[in-house]
């Protein structure tokens, strides 16, 4: 759950500020929490039947053709973008390391290789059968989440502004701007929820029996995911925020620099879990790849067909990331585009087809709220992230 966008969050909170920037985060970090727990209900919702796929569930409640329509563009989405994404801080993470130890000794090296050293990585990883083969690394990538928001924490909280002035207004100096800077503010908080398009998929994994259904250890796995969430997320948030003001980096760890070795490790633990995150994100888009390419296009099932699907995903995944390297429009662009449908509406509005609440109770009032909500930020966030890219590119040299 703790994803590498909790880097983005004291980005976010520079674009809105402290009060609006705590409102948003508490408020999507109690939405989400109550939108996965619908999942989870609705995993074995009919007896004797698992939905192990999000596109299951949305066929189940808005029918065959019309499901598949609806939540799997979405669920690509998500899926791809946060790859993207991943592409792009593994390289960052890994040019900053570079430099930190090197400290102005070698050569510099273009962020296009690094992302590239990055992808080389998944050519391999990519190749691991299921969600249980890549287990390790998924436990590896947990525990180094942890481990980097807590050193963004403490340094940021210890070292952060010794002997300067800090800024806490808003980022941008322009009506406009700030305007903009808010939307992109909104999806980069957005994109840091960033569990729910796999956990379906990830629930199939449990066993399950009538006395001891999966939901039960899932929801338990769930409270313990969101207890890590809140303290990474509000320490590195509000901590970064707190140190920095509105002169933080897109991704804090760019901008903290002492203690050098400690920062050092610190990015490559954000190495190491983007490793993993992007491989948890990948297998559910293989899974669709294969079977799209075996049951539709009759192509032959085996090593041959994921060599090359697989290699091919990676590769453009790479790509993107190396053409559009800008963490913090890629962050509010997916985060509002692809995060707010499938984490903050899509589950409320299957709730409502599926359990049919009495109209104007307490449920069907928290779900309406929600999916107004949730609407609204698909439509404005994506703008944000946008016009930041847009402003990025303008400046930027492609593959530089």
């Amino acid at each position: 759950m703790v994803g590498a966008g909790v880097l983005g969050l004291p980005f976010a909170m520079a674009q809105l500020g402290w009060g609006p920037g705590v409102a948003v985060i508490v408020a999507s970090f109690v939405i989400t929490l109550y939108t996965l727990w619908q999942l989870v209900e609705m995993h074995e919702m009919v007896p004797g039947k698992r939905f192990d796929r999000y596109h299951e569930l949305g066929q189940h409640a808005f029918g065959d053709k019309l499901g598949l329509w609806i939540i799997v563009p979405q669920q690509l989405i998500v899926e791809v973008g946060t790859d993207i994404v991943y592409m792009v801080t593994g390289g960052q993470s890994l040019k900053k390391f570079h430099d930190l130890v090197c400290n102005g000794r070698c050569k510099d090296i273009r962020l296009t290789f690094f992302i590239m050293i990055f992808g080389a990585v998944h050519f391999v990883l990519s190749q691991m059968p299921n969600f249980n083969s890549i287990s390790g690394v998924s436990a590896a990538a947990a525990v180094m989440s942890l481990c980097y928001s807590m050193v963004a924490f403490f340094t940021s909280a210890v070292k952060g502004h010794v002997g300067a002035a800090v800024d806490y207004g808003l980022k941008a100096t322009t009506t406009v701007g700030q305007v903009f800077g808010m939307l992109n503010g909104l999806g980069a908080v957005a994109f840091a929820f960033a569990g729910h398009s796999v956990v379906l998929e990830i629930q199939a994994t449990i066993p399950s029996t009538p006395e001891q259904p999966s939901k039960k250890p899932m929801w338990r796995g769930v409270v313990v995911a969101y207890a890590a969430v809140a303290l990474c997320y509000f320490c590195v948030a509000f901590g970064g925020y707190y140190a920095f003001g509105n002169s933080v980096d897109p991704n804090v760890l760019i901008t903290l620099e002492k203690p050098r070795w400690l920062i050092a490790a610190a990015n490559m633990m954000v190495v190491v879990h983007v490793i993993g995150s992007y491989q948890v994100f990948a297998m559910p888009v293989f899974d669709m790849m294969e079977t799209v390419l075996v049951k539709k296009l009759k192509f032959a099932p085996g090593l041959p067909l994921r060599l090359v699907a697989r290699s091919a995903y990676v590769a453009l995944t790479m790509f993107v990331g190396m053409t559009f390297p800008f963490f913090d429009g890629l962050l509010g662009f997916f985060g509002g585009f692809a995060f707010a449908p499938t984490t903050y509406f899509l589950p409320c509005v299957i709730w409502l087809m599926l359990r049919k609440p009495a109209r104007f109770s307490a449920t069907w009032i928290v779900n309406w709220v929600l999916i107004v909500l949730g609407v609204l930020l698909m439509l404005l966030a994506p703008i944000g992230g946008l016009r930041q890219i847009i402003l990025d590119a303008k400046t930027f040299k492609f593959y530089s």
